[in-house]
């Protein structure tokens, strides 16, 4: 995603909170209430927390625009390099807050609670860092949704996926979206029609989901994989990631096309070059973590 259109993301950030930051963490006063999602970072890895389990940390309007705020600050910064999402409590997301969804809030309301979930799924889409989602317990509708949209995904053995809005009567036509494009067309459906959940191990069969693990190996397993992606040259982690997304929605000759250029315009970066003479020098690379050409 280009850097212009995620500065005018950012400019649509409501900043609905007081915060002090604090080596990449909020505080909050005792007289303030929890936030609903908590933010830290440290080397290079931002850690969110959806922190309304009372709720079963349910995507309001509110926890949607505390989300993309915490997504989106310094999202440009060298010193971001992969996001994890997390929930506190057994339930990771139970989806939409229907709440806000009755007659009595109205279609402008409605309107606005679509549009910012869409927006808060394309970003974690379009962001140059890698997402990460860290599942122990239920994802359902709209929290199957932020799951889907994840680049990675680890779950517990105890997790559970649905899309069960038919059964209330709101069929789940935005979670669809991606839950459509992450697993085969007839399981999406399935899962639409019947709202039937489906285990970790199926969601990783099907393609929901990355890796299934125990409970107690959920956090180390996480952010081993976060560290991983921290070892590598975060423009080229970038330029890869948008690429990827890319090519996918084209046609395999578009596709190769596309990729064959990415591929030239990879190694005219100076990471690029540095990477391939770390290897034949048989050293470790020495990432700059910068956009820097060697080459137009």
């Amino acid at each position: 995603m280009a850097r212009s259109v995620l500065r005018r993301a950012v400019g649509l950030v409501q900043l609905t909170r007081t915060t002090t930051l604090l080596s990449g963490t909020r505080f909050y006063s005792q007289t303030e209430p929890e936030p609903l999602t908590v933010r830290q970072q440290n080397n290079g890895i931002r850690r969110i927390i959806l922190n309304n389990p009372k709720k079963r940390n349910a995507l309001s309007l509110s926890m949607l625009e505390s989300l993309r705020e915490d997504i989106l600050t310094d999202v440009d910064s060298d010193d971001l390099r992969v996001i994890i999402i997390s929930a506190k409590g057994p339930v990771f997301s139970s989806g939409h807050d229907l709440k806000e969804l009755t007659s009595a809030h109205g279609r402008e309301h409605h309107t606005k609670v679509f549009h910012t979930c869409a927006e808060v799924m394309t970003l974690i889409h379009d962001i140059p860092v890698p997402v990460i989602a860290m599942v122990n317990g239920v994802a359902t509708a709209a929290g199957c949704q932020l799951v889907a949209s994840c680049d990675i995904a680890v779950v517990t053995e105890k997790s559970t996926f649905a899309t069960p809005g038919v059964n209330v009567g709101l069929f789940c036509s935005t979670p669809a979206v991606a839950l459509g494009r992450a697993v085969p067309r007839k399981v999406a459906m399935e899962m639409l029609f019947t709202g039937t959940p489906i285990s970790a191990h199926d969601a990783l069969l099907h393609g929901l989901v990355s890796k299934v693990v125990p409970e107690e190996w959920l956090e180390e397993e996480t952010l081993a994989i976060a560290q991983r992606v921290c070892q590598a040259s975060r423009p080229v982690v970038a330029l890869g990631k948008a690429t990827f997304h890319r090519q996918m929605s084209q046609g395999r000759d578009a596709a190769y096309a596309t990729a064959s250029k990415v591929m030239v315009d990879n190694l005219a970066l100076r990471d690029g070059q540095e990477g391939i003479r770390a290897f034949i020098e048989k050293r470790k690379p020495v990432w700059t973590n910068k956009d820097d050409k060697v080459q137009d």
